[in-house]
C-alpha cells in the first residue's frame, strides 16, 4: 500500500507541475503542453494533483472534459487503494 500511495503522491506532483508549467506557457504565448499529456497523467495517478492544480491556477477549469476525466481517474485511484487495502 506504502508503494501504491507512494506513486500516487509522485505522479500528482508531476501533474501538477505540468499544468503550472502550461499556465506559465499559456501566459507567455509559447509552445504549450499537448492536451492529452495532461489529461493522461491525471488519469493515470496523479488526478489529486491535477485537479488542485486546475483550482489553484484556475487552468482548463472551462473544458468539461479535463474535470471528468480526472475524476475518472480519482475513482478509478480510489477504487485501487481500497482493493489494495482489502486485499493486504
Amino acid at each position: 500500500m506504502t508503494v501504491y500511495l507512494s506513486a500516487l503522491t509522485a505522479l500528482s506532483l508531476v501533474a501538477f507541475t505540468l499544468y503550472f508549467a502550461d499556465k506559465l506557457k499559456a501566459k507567455r504565448g509559447s509552445w504549450r503542453i499537448p492536451e492529452k499529456v495532461l489529461l493522461g497523467i491525471g488519469f493515470i495517478g496523479g488526478a489529486v494533483g491535477a485537479l488542485a492544480a486546475m483550482q489553484l491556477f484556475r487552468h482548463k477549469t472551462k473544458h468539461y472534459y479535463f474535470y471528468l476525466i480526472n475524476i475518472l481517474g480519482l475513482i478509478w485511484q480510489i477504487g485501487a487503494a481500497v482493493f489494495i487495502a482489502i486485499m493486504l
